[in-house]
């Protein structure tokens, strides 16, 4: 087990590190595809922009030590996957489907779930847990049980 976390430890640390680059680069030319030299053969391949934008999002993760998926936008998803991606149980996703809070369709006689929405239905959530964590930091100040230094 210790070799696991060693390996996860050092997979972190070069992932803040290709991050740290690879903001630098972007933070200079953020419109610009990028140029990556191979190792050891020299040779050097051209990423698009919005690969560049992905492999960002992909090292943010990996250098938190969190689990990384990268899944098509067109993608359908079954309603463990979906399950999976928002950390809640497959009951709760066929719960949102049903009521209609989450977009899905049937294949037969199963749920499925399109990535795209999936991701818009994430980032909705996490735009209202960050107003309800603003708004609940907002009263105890207020209230005068929370000083902001």
């Amino acid at each position: 087990m210790a070799t696991n976390d060693t390996q996860q430890k050092h997979d972190a640390t070069v992932s803040r590190e290709a991050l740290r680059k690879l903001t630098h680069v972007l933070d200079k030319s953020p419109q610009q595809s990028i140029d990556v030299a191979l190792e050891p053969s020299g040779e050097s391949i051209t990423l698009p922009h919005h690969v560049v934008l992905k492999l960002r999002e992909v090292l943010k993760n990996a250098a938190a030590g969190q689990p990384i998926s990268i899944v098509p936008e067109h993608a359908e998803l079954t309603t463990q996957q979906t399950a999976d991606l928002l950390n809640v149980s497959p009951p709760y996703v066929v719960k949102l489907i049903d009521e209609g809070t989450l977009p899905g369709h049937k294949v037969g006689a199963h749920r499925r779930v399109y990535a795209s929405d999936v991701k818009e239905y994430k980032r909705a959530q996490d735009i209202t847990t960050r107003k309800a964590a603003d708004e609940l930091t907002a009263l105890s100040e207020e209230m005068g049980l929370y000083h902001s230094e």
